[in-house]
C-alpha cells in the first residue's frame, strides 16, 4: 500500500504537470501508453504528426487531446505543436515531452517534477547514465556518449545524456522554445535553445525501455551512430 504522503504527491504532479506526446504510426501501442499515463498525468496533449494508420484516433479514444499535422513533419515540429498549444490553451506550471512507444515511465515524470519543484528548476533533463539500471549495450553507450560530447562542443551545455526524449520544462523554459529542426536534430536545437534562456536545470534519472518495438520504430544502433555522425560533422 502506498504511503499517503506518496499519492498526494503523484495527484500534485499530476494536477501540475501535462505530458507533450509526438505520434506517428504508433496504432499498436499508443492507446495503452496514453490509458496508462492519464492514471497519473490526466493532462496529455497528443500530436499526431501525419500518421498513415489509426493512431490519431486511438489516441483520442484513449483520452487524450490529439493535435494533428496533415502531413509528416518530424519529431521536432510535432512538439514545437504541442507546446505552442500547451502555452496557449493551459495553465498549468509544468510540461514534460514524453515518447508514444511505451519506452517512457510516468513515475520518471513525478520524479523530475520534484526534484524542480523542491530545487527551483525551470528544466530537468532526463539521464539514463545516472540511473542505475541501463537497458543498453556497449555500443550504444559510446554512441550516446559520443552524441554528448558533439552536443556540449555546439551548444556548451555539458550533459551526461543529449539525447534523451523525457525532459521537464517548467512554462518559462517552454516559452523560449521556437524548434525550426523538424527532425533528430531537433534534440540539439532544444538543448541550445534551453542553455542560452540562462534558466536554472539539473539532469536526473531515467529508465528507458527498449522493446524490438521501439528500435524498430527508430531507436536501433544505425540510427543512433547516424544521428552522431551529422552532431559530429556540425562541430567542424
Amino acid at each position: 500500500m502506498r504511503d499517503v504522503n506518496e499519492t498526494e504527491k503523484t495527484r500534485r504532479a499530476g494536477e501540475e504537470v501535462a505530458l507533450i506526446v509526438p505520434i506517428y504510426n504508433e496504432g499498436s501501442v499508443v492507446k495503452e501508453v496514453i490509458k496508462n499515463a492519464l492514471q497519473t498525468f490526466p493532462n496529455v496533449i497528443a500530436i499526431d504528426d501525419g500518421s498513415t494508420d489509426d493512431s490519431a484516433q486511438l489516441a483520442h479514444e484513449a483520452g487524450a487531446t490529439v493535435l494533428r499535422h496533415a502531413i509528416n513533419l518530424g519529431q521536432g515540429a510535432a512538439l514545437q505543436t504541442g507546446i505552442s498549444f500547451f502555452l496557449q490553451a493551459s495553465d498549468l506550471p509544468y510540461l514534460a515531452t514524453f515518447d508514444s512507444d511505451g519506452q517512457h515511465s510516468t513515475a520518471d515524470v513525478e520524479a523530475m517534477w520534484e526534484k524542480a519543484r523542491t530545487e527551483g528548476l525551470d528544466i530537468v533533463f532526463g539521464s539514463r547514465f545516472l540511473s542505475t539500471h541501463q537497458e543498453m549495450g556497449l555500443a550504444k553507450r559510446v554512441v550516446l556518449k559520443t552524441a554528448a560530447w558533439a552536443t556540449a562542443k555546439t551548444t556548451r551545455m555539458r550533459l551526461t545524456d543529449a539525447h534523451n526524449g523525457l525532459r521537464l520544462l517548467s512554462r518559462r523554459a517552454a516559452s523560449t522554445l521556437h524548434l525550426q529542426q523538424n527532425r533528430m536534430a531537433h534534440a540539439s536545437e532544444i538543448v541550445a535553445q534551453l542553455g542560452r534562456s540562462g534558466l536554472p536545470w539539473a539532469e536526473a534519472p531515467v529508465n528507458i525501455r527498449y522493446t524490438d518495438y521501439s528500435r524498430a520504430k527508430g531507436q536501433s544502433l544505425w540510427n543512433s551512430i547516424n544521428i552522431v555522425a551529422d552532431l559530429i560533422m556540425g562541430v567542424r
